[in-house]
């Protein structure tokens, strides 16, 4: 695919801002396709937040000069100017670099670079080493920044740390070598390609050490982010103004619906279960949804995509066949519990990609991934992502590459899932089970995050969480939530504490997905009721995808005036 033309000085703007964050942010230029940065790893230290804040408030000086003349501009021009915005806010705050955790940080941004970069000929292999030459410098620039976080007391607790220096220590196990012998298998030992994996181990190593011993002493048990910061970061996850006190009572509102549909589920499936955790154990168990291995897991993912392109294509959406391939790979070693995805380079050499953690698993039970893959693929992410790609016509490049917002993203995967619900596709009780249970999680996330990080006491109607007994109006701890969400959302345990884990290191990023979903629920039925029978579900698909990441305040804004074609 060839980038557009610029078809304004807003669009030429965008694309200037495009190819400077690539240049400063190498990690960004490779996950966007942009290649001639792939050798290079960006710096993490306080010199380049402080270059950032420059040139970000340059940013918006120079947009400021600049005035929309048509419908698209005006649209470029309030995207650019609203997650500039955003990005300048937690710069200067500080913000943007004390949050990190296992599943966002330099240690495993670093490591997943790797996975996207070409291989396949001598010439790919040499700008590998070259990279994994600069892992070690890389590690270190960031560890200035941790180490001028400690001084001024904004690191984040110390199980953030702690998990961040256990990731560290996965990767220092060979993680870097054992990517070099998948790609390279025919390299020496004493090839530069190996020496370079070599020194990236060590100095992962390296850094996990300092991180245990120095560091993390230095932090402290608080996990909670206070209503001010947890306000700055709901801000820049959902581009709206949000009511906590109203999204905390309306998240247990919605769990409690939920919950009431997978025990109705739960009375066709198990009419002796006197939990849904053991509705999900006898799924678990059930041989006819198991998957044996990694590379049936892997084919399966891949042809369940296949499967929902082939259901949806001309009936609720168009699908453009440029993007109707997603692939699907295991994430690397050391990854969070959840799986991901990284859209496609923006030429579409690459495919957008799913990623699944098996967490050293071989088996696995499809009932509760089902959901999921809708959610990751198609229509979720990869449909929403790769349509963005392909809009280069209506959205400029910054829009494209660098917009994204988690509440319209998030919000437009979890709709996803809903609408297949909606469409029938869970026919099959075990699969609904699976999909309540991602809409539980997602509920039940909207109250444990908001009552962890502004320190909220649990509804008084609560009840029993197993052995930690009677909840009710208690104030919220990490023990509660892992709790809450095996017993309500049935997830395991291990999954439960990668889940608050996450909740704690990212601020008001788990309320997004629901938040999202009902922003996007209410716009579609706004249009509905507006539009009356000249509404059209695809059209409405085909408008809203084109549209491309925003806040959510003025997504629906935009939403509203729309016409119906």
């Amino acid at each position: 695919m060839t980038i557009a033309p610029h078809r304004s000085e807003i669009f030429s703007f965008a694309n200037d801002v495009v190819e400077r964050d690539a240049a400063t942010d190498p990690i960004f230029a490779t996950n966007s396709g942009i290649t001639e940065f792939d050798h290079l790893l960006p710096d993490f230290s306080p010199d380049r937040t402080a270059a950032e804040i420059t040139t970000v408030r340059e940013f918006l000086e120079e947009l400021a000069t600049l005035e929309p003349t048509e419908e698209i501009d005006r649209v470029a021009f309030a995207v650019l100017q609203e997650r500039l915005r955003a990005r300048l806010g937690l710069l200067e705050s500080g913000e943007s670099a004390r949050v990190f955790s296992v599943l966002s940080s330099p240690v495993s941004e670093i490591r997943q670079v790797f996975e996207l970069m070409a291989t396949g000929s001598a010439d790919e292999l040499n700008v590998i080493a070259q990279r994994l030459g600069q892992v070690r410098r890389a590690l270190e620039s960031w560890r200035r920044t941790l180490d001028h976080l400690s001084t001024n007391d904004q690191l984040p607790s110390r199980r953030h740390v702690l998990g961040v220096a256990e990731q560290a220590a996965t990767y220092a196990d060979d993680a870097y070598r054992n990517f070099v012998r998948r790609v390279a298998p025919d390299a020496g030992d004493d090839s530069e390609l190996v020496s370079a994996a070599a020194d990236a181990d060590a100095a992962c190593g390296e850094l996990s050490t300092w991180m245990k011993d120095e560091l993390a002493p230095r932090a402290n048990e608080h996990d909670a982010s206070g209503l001010e910061r947890y306000q700055a970061w709901s801000q820049y996850w959902n581009g709206a103004v949000l009511d906590f006190d109203e999204l905390y009572a309306w998240g247990y509102a919605d769990l409690r619906r939920i919950n009431a549909r997978m025990w109705e589920i739960a009375g066709e499936l198990a009419p002796e279960a006197t939990s849904l955790v053991e509705v999900a154990e006898l799924l678990d168990r059930d041989p006819a949804r198991a998957i044996e291995g990694t590379d049936e897991l892997l084919r399966r993912l891949i042809s369940f995509t296949e499967q929902a392109v082939e259901k949806l294509d001309g009936v609720h959406f168009d699908i453009d066949p440029r993007i109707r391939f997603c692939d699907a790979r295991l994430a690397p070693e050391g990854s969070a519990a959840a799986p991901y995805y990284i859209p496609p380079s923006e030429d579409l050499s690459r495919p957008g990609t799913t990623w699944f953690p098996t967490l050293g698993a071989t088996s696995f039970s499809w009932w509760s991934h089902a959901s999921t893959w809708y959610h990751e693929g198609v229509p979720g992410h990869h449909l929403q992502c790769a349509t963005s790609i392909i809009e280069a016509d209506k959205q400029s490049r910054f829009h494209r590459l660098e917009a994204w917002t988690s509440g319209y993203g998030e919000g437009w995967a979890l709709y996803a899932e809903r609408l297949m619900d909606e469409l029938g596709f869970f026919d099959d009780l075990g699969e609904e089970m699976g999909y309540l249970a991602s809409q539980a999680l997602r509920a039940a996330r909207v109250m444990v995050d908001i009552g962890l990080h502004l320190q909220l006491r649990a509804p008084n109607d609560l009840g029993g969480l197993g052995e930690l007994g009677n909840c009710s109006g208690k104030i919220w701890t990490a023990e509660m939530a892992v709790a809450v969400l095996e017993e309500k959302a049935i997830q395991n345990h291990d999954v439960s504490v990668s889940e608050v884990e996450r909740y704690l290191g990212l601020p008001a990023q788990a309320i997004s997905y629901k938040v999202g979903e009902r922003a996007w629920m209410r716009a579609r039925e706004e249009a509905k009721t507006r539009l009356g029978a000249d509404f059209s579900l695809k059209k409405f698909h085909a408008y809203a995808l084109a549209l491309g990441p925003m806040g959510l305040d003025p997504f629906e804004d935009n939403l509203r005036q729309w016409d119906g074609s």
